[in-house]
């Protein structure tokens, strides 16, 4: 590691690649007329780390990205505000880091389309980029920002700026606080426990092993005992190695603390109502509803949430969806079972291989599934989970280089897929 890329990853957190570093420090030698690298570096000043870190984030996002967090979070709300003496009770809400604003916004309207009062709930958005924060601020947003399929939201609670953009209501960014921050700096003292509901989606996959273990700590001590949080898909493993369990609900990547979870888990609960905006919202790539991330991605997860009698799935559904939901149900040798006759029907399927790797992890057999795994980038080179979960098994082996590659490679992937 380069001088240069010590001196960010402790300003940031962030693992950077070599070149991302070099072009920005190119970049900032030429805007303040410094000719050689090492004396710039060493007449590095606070603002001008700011104007260096600004160059290095790559803030994306838009309204309702991966809309199933809302809805869990939507439903969690409802509950806890059914549970106040009165339903007098303020819910606090975290979004970190928060890019240009779509996601708290999302947040906010969300609930208040919900029926939510504006009195019982807040959103606290931070970012590390003061102008990510200045933006967000400002509330005024372009046409990448509106990439939902059902964009009813934005005839609600958005008024036309001028030149195609739109500028949030005053209704909606009275409910939202930003502040420019970085999660691994936060002074805890005063917000121990303090958050209901916590977002923190994308970040984790540009830490190393040791700072996505510090940043997990400074989240679980944000958020509330029975509190829930959200991150994104390739980070829920993290997440259950220091502490958490994910929830039972499809494609919201939520997780409680280990110590809430038994508790969660015993009491059913109705399945949730989408958000206006999302509800016409199209069903996600096939391959995004594997086990890992729902009620089975830990063996103690599922022995916990698995029924007396594993009911038996309808004759000629896909093999595929059948293990799935095998799968979630704790069945793993069943699960298993599927996946090879699947294989035998069709022996170039990468998401069988996929799932199979799943099914290996959950019972701790890493190298198995990664072998599966491989196999699955083999046929499927573009899988962003495969990829995601080949990365997180690097760095549990302490190849850090081999865990960034991976992670770089799935991050081009995961942009261009976002983009299609």
């Amino acid at each position: 590691m380069t001088p240069a890329q010590s001196l960010l990853r402790a300003a940031t957190g962030l693992n950077l690649s070599k070149s991302v570093v070099d072009r920005a420090i190119k970049n900032r030698m030429a805007q303040t007329a410094v000719s050689d690298a090492d004396a710039y570096l060493q007449q590095m000043t606070p603002a001008e780390m700011t104007a260096l870190v600004e160059l290095v984030v790559v803030p994306e996002s838009w309204f309702y990205r991966d809309p199933q967090a809302f809805s869990a979070m939507t439903e969690f709300v409802r509950a806890r505000l059914a549970l106040a003496s009165g339903g007098e009770r303020l819910l606090r809400i975290l979004s970190i880091p928060c890019a240009g604003g779509e996601e708290p916004y999302t947040i906010a309207m969300v609930l208040t389309d919900a029926g939510i009062p504006s009195a019982n709930f807040m959103v606290d958005a931070f970012d590390i980029s003061p102008s990510c924060v200045a933006r967000a601020k400002s509330g005024i947003y372009g046409r990448n920002a509106f990439r939902a399929q059902d964009l009813a939201f934005r005839d609600r609670h958005f008024a036309s700026a001028g030149d195609g953009d739109y500028r949030v209501n005053d209704d909606i960014r009275k409910q939202v606080r930003f502040k420019q921050g970085n999660l691994l700096e936060f002074d805890l003292t005063a917000r121990a426990g303090y958050y209901d509901v916590v977002f923190c989606r994308n970040l984790l996959i540009y830490f190393d092993k040791p700072t996505t273990k510090a940043a997990i700590e400074k989240l679980r001590a944000l958020l509330a005992d029975d509190g829930q949080l959200f991150a994104g898909y390739a980070e829920v493993p993290s997440f259950c190695q220091h502490g958490f369990t994910p929830l039972s609900y499809n494609q919201a990547f939520g997780l409680l603390k280990e110590k809430a979870a038994t508790v969660a888990r015993a009491t059913p609960k109705p399945a949730a109502r989408p958000p206006r905006a999302i509800a016409k919202a199209p069903p996600l790539r096939s391959r995004s509803h594997a086990p890992a991330v729902g009620s089975a991605a830990r063996p103690g997860a599922a022995d916990a949430a698995r029924p007396s009698t594993v009911p038996t799935p309808a004759i000629g559904a896909n093999l595929l969806e059948q293990a799935r939901r095998l799968a979630d149900l704790g069945d793993i040798k069943a699960a298993e079972k599927n996946c090879r006759d699947h294989l035998a029907l069709h022996p170039e399927s990468a998401e069988a291989y996929f799932i199979l790797g799943l099914l290996n992890e959950l019972t701790n057999k890493p190298q198995m599934a990664a072998d599966y795994w491989k196999r699955c980038i083999y046929l499927q080179p573009d899988h962003y989970e495969a990829l995601c979960h080949l990365a997180l098994l690097a760095e549990a082996n302490d190849d850090a280089a081999g865990a960034a590659a991976l992670k770089a490679r799935a991050a081009r992937i995961y942009k261009r897929q976002q983009a299609s």
